[in-house]
């Protein structure tokens, strides 16, 4: 792959239409009442400019003993900010939890990648262009498109 075309696919972001961005705030509400519950979380990360807290939905996986989050839009603002911020809170109803960052390598990610798909593929298909239950190796030449961090939990909050 070409070195302009490799940052052009790492640099990748589909960006949220209005609707999107207006239910992702009313799931953020309806998950810190408690109102819904299973997989979904409150992803809390502060602004890398403005320093304010952005709130979004979440889906984590846990995939060989360790939780991840996966953004299937690509480099997302929030990813960008979670780099940045060096840390996130995964919070919903019920609890609150910080959690530091690990990116994994694109060479690490298929795994996770295809654990998420085969998970969420109901909420996130669209944004694969492979479908649910592809091998792992499939997974190999989208890797760099789809960040994936692996939430380590934060010494401060045992």
């Amino acid at each position: 792959m070409r070195p302009d075309r490799a940052t052009e696919t790492t640099q990748r972001y589909l960006r949220p239409l209005g609707v999107e961005r207006l239910f992702s705030r009313v799931l953020v509400s309806l998950i810190n009442l408690g109102l819904i519950r299973g997989h979904f979380y409150v992803l809390e990360v502060r602004g890398r400019r403005t320093g304010k807290t952005i709130s979004l939905p979440v889906d984590p996986i846990d995939h060989g003993g360790s939780r991840y989050l996966v953004c299937a839009r690509g480099n997302a603002n929030w990813v960008r900010n979670a780099r940045a911020a060096g840390e996130v809170t995964l919070s919903n109803a019920r609890r609150r939890r910080r959690f530091a960052l690990r990116e994994l390598d694109p060479a690490d990610r298929p795994p996770v990648l295809k654990a998420y798909l085969d998970r969420y593929a109901k909420e996130v298909q669209r944004f694969f262009p492979i479908p649910k239950g592809s091998p792992v190796e499939a997974f190999s030449d989208l890797a760099a498109r789809y960040p994936v961090f692996e939430l380590v939990p934060s010494d401060a909050q045992r």
